[in-house]
Protein backbone atom coordinates (compact mmCIF):
# COMPACT_ATOMS: atom_id res chain seq x y z
CA UNK A 1 0.00 0.00 0.00
CA UNK A 2 2.86 2.40 0.86
CA UNK A 3 4.53 1.72 -2.49
CA UNK A 4 1.25 2.35 -4.33
CA UNK A 5 0.86 5.67 -2.54
CA UNK A 6 4.35 6.77 -3.63
CA UNK A 7 3.64 5.77 -7.23
CA UNK A 8 0.40 7.74 -7.30
CA UNK A 9 2.17 10.80 -5.91
CA UNK A 10 4.87 10.46 -8.56
CA UNK A 11 2.37 10.13 -11.41
CA UNK A 12 0.48 13.18 -10.21
CA UNK A 13 3.68 15.20 -9.99
CA UNK A 14 4.86 14.08 -13.40
CA UNK A 15 2.12 15.92 -15.26
CA UNK A 16 3.78 19.21 -14.29
CA UNK A 17 7.35 18.15 -15.03
CA UNK A 18 9.54 20.84 -16.53
CA UNK A 19 12.01 20.37 -19.35
CA UNK A 20 15.53 21.44 -18.38
CA UNK A 21 17.14 24.04 -20.61
CA UNK A 22 14.42 23.74 -23.29
CA UNK A 23 12.99 27.03 -24.57
CA UNK A 24 9.71 25.52 -25.74
CA UNK A 25 7.80 22.24 -25.95
CA UNK A 26 9.66 19.58 -27.93
CA UNK A 27 7.86 16.35 -28.87
CA UNK A 28 11.13 14.41 -28.89
CA UNK A 29 11.85 15.33 -25.29
CA UNK A 30 8.26 14.68 -24.31
CA UNK A 31 8.64 11.09 -25.47
CA UNK A 32 11.92 10.80 -23.58
CA UNK A 33 10.23 12.16 -20.45
CA UNK A 34 7.45 9.55 -20.61
CA UNK A 35 10.05 6.79 -20.95
CA UNK A 36 11.98 8.24 -18.02
CA UNK A 37 8.86 8.20 -15.86
CA UNK A 38 8.49 4.47 -16.46
CA UNK A 39 12.19 3.93 -15.76
CA UNK A 40 11.82 5.68 -12.40
CA UNK A 41 8.87 3.49 -11.40
CA UNK A 42 10.78 0.35 -12.39
CA UNK A 43 13.99 1.42 -10.62
CA UNK A 44 12.28 2.38 -7.36
CA UNK A 45 12.98 -0.15 -4.58
CA UNK A 46 9.90 -0.72 -2.39
CA UNK A 47 12.00 -1.87 0.61
CA UNK A 48 14.98 0.50 0.79
CA UNK A 49 16.28 -1.00 4.02
CA UNK A 50 16.97 -4.22 2.15
CA UNK A 51 19.43 -2.19 0.07
CA UNK A 52 21.03 -0.45 3.06
CA UNK A 53 21.32 -3.73 4.95
CA UNK A 54 23.03 -5.46 2.03
CA UNK A 55 25.42 -2.55 1.69
CA UNK A 56 26.36 -2.66 5.37
CA UNK A 57 26.78 -6.44 5.27
CA UNK A 58 29.26 -6.20 2.39
CA UNK A 59 31.23 -3.44 4.13
CA UNK A 60 31.46 -5.56 7.26
CA UNK A 61 32.66 -8.55 5.24
CA UNK A 62 35.23 -6.43 3.42
CA UNK A 63 36.69 -5.06 6.65
CA UNK A 64 36.60 -8.22 8.73
CA UNK A 65 40.39 -8.28 9.03
CA UNK A 66 40.93 -4.53 9.01
CA UNK A 67 42.46 -4.41 12.49
CA UNK A 68 44.14 -7.80 12.19
CA UNK A 69 46.21 -9.32 9.44
CA UNK A 70 44.36 -7.32 6.72
CA UNK A 71 44.52 -10.28 4.40
CA UNK A 72 41.19 -9.30 2.87
CA UNK A 73 42.25 -5.70 2.32
CA UNK A 74 45.83 -6.01 1.19
CA UNK A 75 45.89 -9.04 -1.05
CA UNK A 76 49.26 -9.52 -2.68
CA UNK A 77 49.84 -8.62 -6.27
CA UNK A 78 51.63 -11.84 -7.09
CA UNK A 79 53.31 -10.53 -10.23
CA UNK A 80 54.74 -7.43 -8.60
CA UNK A 81 55.02 -8.68 -5.04
CA UNK A 82 53.42 -5.54 -3.62
CA UNK A 83 50.15 -4.95 -1.81
CA UNK A 84 46.83 -4.17 -3.41
CA UNK A 85 45.29 -1.40 -1.35
CA UNK A 86 41.54 -1.83 -1.70
CA UNK A 87 39.78 -0.90 1.50
CA UNK A 88 36.08 -1.08 0.70
CA UNK A 89 33.89 -3.65 -1.09
CA UNK A 90 33.43 -1.61 -4.27
CA UNK A 91 37.16 -1.32 -4.81
CA UNK A 92 37.87 -4.89 -3.75
CA UNK A 93 35.58 -6.03 -6.55
CA UNK A 94 38.09 -4.99 -9.25
CA UNK A 95 41.18 -3.08 -8.11
CA UNK A 96 43.40 -5.98 -7.06
CA UNK A 97 43.65 -7.45 -10.55
CA UNK A 98 46.86 -6.25 -12.26
CA UNK A 99 45.20 -7.06 -15.59
CA UNK A 100 42.30 -4.67 -14.97
CA UNK A 101 42.94 -2.94 -18.32
CA UNK A 102 42.25 -6.22 -20.12
CA UNK A 103 39.01 -6.63 -18.20
CA UNK A 104 37.72 -3.09 -17.80
CA UNK A 105 34.11 -4.22 -17.87
CA UNK A 106 34.57 -6.03 -14.56
CA UNK A 107 33.80 -2.60 -13.07
CA UNK A 108 30.19 -2.98 -14.24
CA UNK A 109 29.72 -5.77 -11.67
CA UNK A 110 30.85 -3.67 -8.72
CA UNK A 111 28.20 -1.02 -8.04
CA UNK A 112 26.56 -1.10 -4.59
CA UNK A 113 23.81 0.87 -2.93
CA UNK A 114 20.74 2.07 -4.79
CA UNK A 115 22.67 2.20 -8.07
CA UNK A 116 23.60 -1.47 -7.79
CA UNK A 117 21.94 -2.47 -11.07
CA UNK A 118 23.97 0.04 -13.10
CA UNK A 119 26.09 -1.60 -15.79
CA UNK A 120 26.72 1.33 -18.14
CA UNK A 121 28.14 0.27 -21.48
CA UNK A 122 28.94 -3.29 -20.44
CA UNK A 123 26.97 -4.77 -23.33
CA UNK A 124 28.54 -2.53 -25.96
CA UNK A 125 31.82 -2.04 -27.78
CA UNK A 126 34.76 0.04 -26.63
CA UNK A 127 35.11 3.58 -27.96
CA UNK A 128 38.41 5.40 -27.49
CA UNK A 129 38.38 9.20 -27.23
CA UNK A 130 41.44 10.49 -29.10
CA UNK A 131 40.56 14.17 -29.55
CA UNK A 132 39.96 16.58 -26.62
CA UNK A 133 38.35 19.26 -28.80
CA UNK A 134 34.67 20.24 -28.61
CA UNK A 135 34.06 22.65 -31.46
CA UNK A 136 30.89 21.50 -33.23
CA UNK A 137 27.76 21.13 -31.11
CA UNK A 138 25.52 19.85 -33.92
CA UNK A 139 27.92 17.59 -35.83
CA UNK A 140 30.51 16.42 -33.29
CA UNK A 141 33.81 15.24 -34.69
CA UNK A 142 34.48 11.47 -34.49
CA UNK A 143 37.04 10.75 -31.78
CA UNK A 144 35.65 13.36 -29.38
CA UNK A 145 33.82 12.71 -26.15
CA UNK A 146 30.72 14.48 -27.46
CA UNK A 147 30.60 12.18 -30.49
CA UNK A 148 30.83 9.12 -28.22
CA UNK A 149 28.10 10.00 -25.73
CA UNK A 150 25.40 10.76 -28.33
CA UNK A 151 25.53 7.31 -29.92
CA UNK A 152 22.33 5.28 -29.45
CA UNK A 153 24.14 1.98 -28.81
CA UNK A 154 25.81 0.95 -25.53
CA UNK A 155 29.46 2.05 -25.39
CA UNK A 156 32.36 1.68 -22.98
CA UNK A 157 34.24 4.95 -23.48
CA UNK A 158 37.97 5.21 -22.66
CA UNK A 159 40.73 7.73 -23.41
CA UNK A 160 43.88 7.32 -25.46
CA UNK A 161 45.97 9.66 -23.31
CA UNK A 162 45.84 12.39 -20.69
CA UNK A 163 43.68 15.30 -21.80
CA UNK A 164 41.90 18.47 -20.72
CA UNK A 165 38.45 18.79 -22.26
CA UNK A 166 36.71 22.15 -22.35
CA UNK A 167 33.05 21.59 -23.20
CA UNK A 168 31.72 24.57 -25.12
CA UNK A 169 28.14 23.60 -24.16
CA UNK A 170 26.63 21.05 -21.78
CA UNK A 171 27.47 17.48 -22.79
CA UNK A 172 24.09 15.78 -23.23
CA UNK A 173 24.46 12.03 -22.89
CA UNK A 174 22.45 9.04 -24.05
CA UNK A 175 21.94 5.95 -21.88
CA UNK A 176 23.92 2.70 -21.59
CA UNK A 177 27.28 4.45 -21.41
CA UNK A 178 30.40 4.13 -19.30
CA UNK A 179 32.92 6.98 -19.25
CA UNK A 180 36.03 5.24 -17.92
CA UNK A 181 39.14 7.40 -17.44
CA UNK A 182 41.31 4.75 -15.76
CA UNK A 183 44.86 4.82 -17.10
CA UNK A 184 44.68 8.51 -18.08
CA UNK A 185 44.22 11.85 -16.35
CA UNK A 186 41.11 13.38 -17.89
CA UNK A 187 39.95 16.82 -16.77
CA UNK A 188 36.58 18.31 -17.67
CA UNK A 189 37.41 21.94 -17.05
CA UNK A 190 36.87 25.54 -18.07
CA UNK A 191 33.54 24.97 -19.82
CA UNK A 192 30.17 23.33 -19.28
CA UNK A 193 29.45 20.06 -17.47
CA UNK A 194 27.63 16.77 -18.09
CA UNK A 195 23.85 16.47 -18.46
CA UNK A 196 22.06 13.16 -17.93
CA UNK A 197 18.48 13.98 -18.89
CA UNK A 198 15.75 11.33 -19.12
CA UNK A 199 18.23 8.47 -19.59
CA UNK A 200 19.25 5.37 -17.68
CA UNK A 201 22.25 3.17 -17.01
CA UNK A 202 25.34 5.39 -16.88
CA UNK A 203 28.71 4.91 -15.13
CA UNK A 204 31.08 7.87 -14.72
CA UNK A 205 34.46 6.82 -13.36
CA UNK A 206 37.84 8.37 -12.75
CA UNK A 207 37.47 11.92 -14.13
CA UNK A 208 38.35 15.34 -12.72
CA UNK A 209 35.64 18.03 -12.89
CA UNK A 210 36.62 21.58 -11.98
CA UNK A 211 36.06 25.19 -12.92
CA UNK A 212 32.75 24.37 -14.64
CA UNK A 213 30.78 27.38 -15.89
CA UNK A 214 27.34 28.07 -17.34
CA UNK A 215 26.91 27.13 -20.99
CA UNK A 216 25.31 29.85 -23.10
CA UNK A 217 22.92 27.48 -24.88
CA UNK A 218 22.10 27.13 -28.56
CA UNK A 219 21.67 24.27 -30.99
CA UNK A 220 23.09 21.11 -29.40
CA UNK A 221 22.94 17.50 -30.59
CA UNK A 222 21.72 15.11 -27.91
CA UNK A 223 21.60 11.90 -30.00
CA UNK A 224 22.59 10.79 -33.47
CA UNK A 225 19.09 11.50 -34.77
CA UNK A 226 18.14 14.67 -32.89
CA UNK A 227 19.39 18.11 -31.99
CA UNK A 228 17.54 21.10 -30.68
CA UNK A 229 17.70 24.55 -29.14
CA UNK A 230 18.77 24.66 -25.50
CA UNK A 231 18.77 27.59 -23.12
CA UNK A 232 21.81 28.17 -20.92
CA UNK A 233 22.89 25.34 -18.64
CA UNK A 234 23.10 25.72 -14.88
CA UNK A 235 26.84 25.30 -14.37
CA UNK A 236 26.61 21.95 -12.55
CA UNK A 237 29.49 19.51 -12.79
CA UNK A 238 27.08 16.60 -13.32
CA UNK A 239 23.34 17.22 -13.70
CA UNK A 240 21.11 14.15 -13.29
CA UNK A 241 17.62 15.11 -14.47
CA UNK A 242 14.85 12.49 -14.51
CA UNK A 243 17.44 9.70 -14.91
CA UNK A 244 17.89 6.31 -13.28
CA UNK A 245 20.59 3.75 -12.59
CA UNK A 246 23.50 6.17 -12.38
CA UNK A 247 26.81 5.37 -10.68
CA UNK A 248 29.45 8.08 -10.13
CA UNK A 249 32.66 6.57 -8.75
CA UNK A 250 36.19 7.81 -8.06
CA UNK A 251 35.75 11.31 -9.48
CA UNK A 252 37.23 14.54 -8.17
CA UNK A 253 35.03 17.64 -8.22
CA UNK A 254 35.56 21.28 -7.27
CA UNK A 255 34.75 24.87 -8.25
CA UNK A 256 31.61 24.52 -10.35
CA UNK A 257 29.46 27.58 -10.92
CA UNK A 258 26.34 25.88 -9.51
CA UNK A 259 26.37 22.45 -7.86
CA UNK A 260 28.92 19.67 -8.13
CA UNK A 261 26.22 17.00 -8.50
CA UNK A 262 22.47 17.60 -8.82
CA UNK A 263 19.96 14.73 -8.93
CA UNK A 264 16.46 16.06 -9.55
CA UNK A 265 13.06 15.58 -11.21
CA UNK A 266 12.42 11.94 -10.38
CA UNK A 267 16.00 10.66 -10.60
CA UNK A 268 16.50 7.47 -8.61
CA UNK A 269 18.71 4.37 -8.25
CA UNK A 270 21.82 6.54 -7.91
CA UNK A 271 25.11 5.79 -6.14
CA UNK A 272 27.86 8.36 -5.54
CA UNK A 273 30.95 6.59 -4.20
CA UNK A 274 34.70 7.00 -3.65
CA UNK A 275 34.67 10.65 -4.74
CA UNK A 276 36.71 13.60 -3.49
CA UNK A 277 34.97 16.97 -3.17
CA UNK A 278 36.75 20.25 -2.42
CA UNK A 279 36.51 24.05 -2.78
CA UNK A 280 32.82 24.54 -3.38
CA UNK A 281 29.75 26.08 -1.79
CA UNK A 282 26.63 24.05 -2.66
CA UNK A 283 27.99 20.54 -3.14
CA UNK A 284 25.07 18.19 -3.88
CA UNK A 285 21.38 18.87 -4.39
CA UNK A 286 18.95 15.94 -4.35
CA UNK A 287 15.50 17.22 -5.31
CA UNK A 288 15.28 20.72 -6.76
CA UNK A 289 11.82 21.93 -5.79
CA UNK A 290 9.68 21.77 -2.67
CA UNK A 291 6.69 21.62 -5.01
CA UNK A 292 7.84 18.60 -7.02
CA UNK A 293 6.54 15.54 -5.15
CA UNK A 294 7.81 13.21 -7.88
CA UNK A 295 11.09 13.11 -5.96
CA UNK A 296 9.32 10.96 -3.37
CA UNK A 297 10.67 8.01 -5.39
CA UNK A 298 14.24 9.30 -5.25
CA UNK A 299 16.66 6.77 -3.68
CA UNK A 300 20.37 7.64 -3.49
CA UNK A 301 23.43 6.14 -1.80
CA UNK A 302 26.35 8.40 -0.83
CA UNK A 303 29.27 6.23 0.28
CA UNK A 304 33.05 6.22 0.85
CA UNK A 305 33.45 9.85 -0.24
CA UNK A 306 35.76 12.47 1.22
CA UNK A 307 34.19 15.89 1.73
CA UNK A 308 37.36 17.95 2.00
CA UNK A 309 38.77 21.45 2.24
CA UNK A 310 36.88 24.53 1.17
CA UNK A 311 33.35 23.06 1.29
CA UNK A 312 30.46 25.05 2.72
CA UNK A 313 27.13 23.18 2.65
CA UNK A 314 24.82 20.64 0.93
CA UNK A 315 26.65 17.34 1.40
CA UNK A 316 23.88 16.61 0.41
CA UNK A 317 20.79 18.84 0.63
CA UNK A 318 17.69 16.66 0.12
CA UNK A 319 13.99 17.03 -0.68
CA UNK A 320 11.65 14.05 -0.39
CA UNK A 321 13.08 10.61 -1.14
CA UNK A 322 15.39 8.25 0.76
CA UNK A 323 19.11 8.98 1.07
CA UNK A 324 21.62 6.57 2.62
CA UNK A 325 24.74 8.48 3.71
CA UNK A 326 27.25 5.85 4.81
CA UNK A 327 30.95 5.66 5.69
CA UNK A 328 31.91 9.11 4.35
CA UNK A 329 34.61 11.37 5.75
CA UNK A 330 33.41 14.92 6.47
CA UNK A 331 36.56 16.82 7.35
CA UNK A 332 35.36 20.31 6.38
CA UNK A 333 32.20 22.38 6.23
CA UNK A 334 31.50 26.04 6.93
CA UNK A 335 27.72 26.05 7.46
CA UNK A 336 26.41 22.49 7.79
CA UNK A 337 26.97 19.06 6.23
CA UNK A 338 23.55 17.45 5.63
CA UNK A 339 20.36 19.41 5.10
CA UNK A 340 16.89 19.17 3.65
CA UNK A 341 13.25 20.07 3.45
CA UNK A 342 9.96 18.37 2.55
CA UNK A 343 10.39 15.31 4.74
CA UNK A 344 13.23 13.32 3.19
CA UNK A 345 14.37 10.15 4.93
CA UNK A 346 18.09 10.47 5.69
CA UNK A 347 19.93 7.52 7.21
CA UNK A 348 23.44 8.54 8.30
CA UNK A 349 25.56 5.53 9.21
CA UNK A 350 29.21 5.17 10.10
CA UNK A 351 30.34 8.60 8.91
CA UNK A 352 33.04 10.73 10.48
CA UNK A 353 32.00 14.33 11.07
CA UNK A 354 34.77 16.74 12.13
CA UNK A 355 33.13 20.07 12.95
CA UNK A 356 34.77 23.42 12.15
CA UNK A 357 36.11 25.51 15.00
CA UNK A 358 33.32 28.07 14.56
CA UNK A 359 30.95 27.49 17.48
CA UNK A 360 27.98 28.46 15.32
CA UNK A 361 28.61 25.66 12.80
CA UNK A 362 28.96 22.55 14.94
CA UNK A 363 25.62 21.07 13.94
CA UNK A 364 25.87 18.49 11.16
CA UNK A 365 22.23 18.89 10.13
CA UNK A 366 20.00 21.69 8.93
CA UNK A 367 16.22 21.61 8.35
CA UNK A 368 14.87 24.32 6.10
CA UNK A 369 11.46 25.93 5.67
CA UNK A 370 9.84 23.97 8.51
CA UNK A 371 9.09 24.49 12.18
CA UNK A 372 10.22 21.89 14.69
CA UNK A 373 6.61 20.79 15.09
CA UNK A 374 6.84 19.61 11.47
CA UNK A 375 10.43 18.38 11.09
CA UNK A 376 10.38 16.42 14.32
CA UNK A 377 8.50 13.76 12.34
CA UNK A 378 11.08 13.57 9.54
CA UNK A 379 13.17 10.41 9.72
CA UNK A 380 16.75 11.62 10.09
CA UNK A 381 18.77 9.00 11.96
CA UNK A 382 22.41 8.80 12.98
CA UNK A 383 23.88 5.35 13.65
CA UNK A 384 27.52 4.58 14.45
CA UNK A 385 28.61 8.05 13.31
CA UNK A 386 31.84 9.45 14.77
CA UNK A 387 31.22 13.05 15.87
CA UNK A 388 34.40 15.04 16.53
CA UNK A 389 35.42 18.57 17.57
CA UNK A 390 31.97 19.24 19.02
CA UNK A 391 29.97 18.05 16.01
CA UNK A 392 26.40 17.00 16.76
CA UNK A 393 23.64 15.43 14.69
CA UNK A 394 20.07 16.40 15.53
CA UNK A 395 17.98 13.28 15.01
CA UNK A 396 14.26 13.23 14.38
CA UNK A 397 11.47 10.87 13.47
CA UNK A 398 11.02 7.26 14.44
CA UNK A 399 14.01 5.76 16.25
CA UNK A 400 12.74 2.36 15.12
CA UNK A 401 12.26 3.33 11.49
CA UNK A 402 13.49 -0.06 10.32
CA UNK A 403 11.11 -1.82 12.69
CA UNK A 404 9.72 -3.95 9.83
CA UNK A 405 12.88 -6.05 10.07
CA UNK A 406 13.84 -8.52 12.77
CA UNK A 407 17.03 -8.13 14.81
CA UNK A 408 18.66 -10.75 12.60
CA UNK A 409 17.79 -8.83 9.43
CA UNK A 410 19.15 -5.44 10.52
CA UNK A 411 22.83 -5.14 9.58
CA UNK A 412 24.81 -2.54 11.49
CA UNK A 413 27.05 -0.20 9.54
CA UNK A 414 30.80 -0.10 10.08
CA UNK A 415 31.50 2.57 12.73
CA UNK A 416 32.79 5.99 11.79
CA UNK A 417 36.18 5.12 13.29
CA UNK A 418 36.84 3.02 10.17
CA UNK A 419 36.15 5.85 7.72
CA UNK A 420 39.72 7.03 7.15
CA UNK A 421 40.57 3.54 5.86
CA UNK A 422 37.39 3.08 3.83
CA UNK A 423 37.86 6.43 2.04
CA UNK A 424 41.66 6.44 1.73
CA UNK A 425 41.52 6.14 -2.08
CA UNK A 426 38.76 8.66 -2.79
CA UNK A 427 39.00 10.51 -6.08
CA UNK A 428 40.57 9.29 -9.34
CA UNK A 429 43.08 6.48 -9.00
CA UNK A 430 46.56 6.45 -10.47
CA UNK A 431 45.93 3.28 -12.47
CA UNK A 432 48.74 2.03 -14.69
CA UNK A 433 48.49 -0.82 -17.15
CA UNK A 434 50.01 -4.00 -15.76
CA UNK A 435 49.63 -3.02 -12.11
CA UNK A 436 46.78 -3.26 -9.65
CA UNK A 437 45.22 0.16 -9.15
Amino acid sequence: METLKFLLIFLAAFVVIVHADLPHFDEYWNVRAVEAKQNTIEAYHPDPFNVTNKFNYLVNQATIDLNGTRRSLFRKNRKKGGPCVATNPIDQCWRCNPRWAENRKRLAECALGFGYKTTGGKNGKFYVVTDPSDNDMVNPKPGTLRYAVIQKVPLWITFSRNMNIRLNQELIMTGDKTIDARGAQVHITGGAGLTLQFIKNVIIHGLYFHDIVVGSGGMIRDSVDHYGLRTQSDGDGISIFGSTNVWIDHVSMSKCQDGLIDAIMGSTAVTVSNCHFTDHNEVMLFGASDGYTGDTLMQITVAFNHFGKGLVQRMPRCRYGFVHVVNNDYTHWRMYAIGGSRNPTIISQGNRFIAPNDLNCKQVTKREYAMESEWKNWNWRSQEDLLMNGAYFVQSGNSKINRKFTTQQIIKSKPGSFVSKLTRSSGPLGCAVGRAC
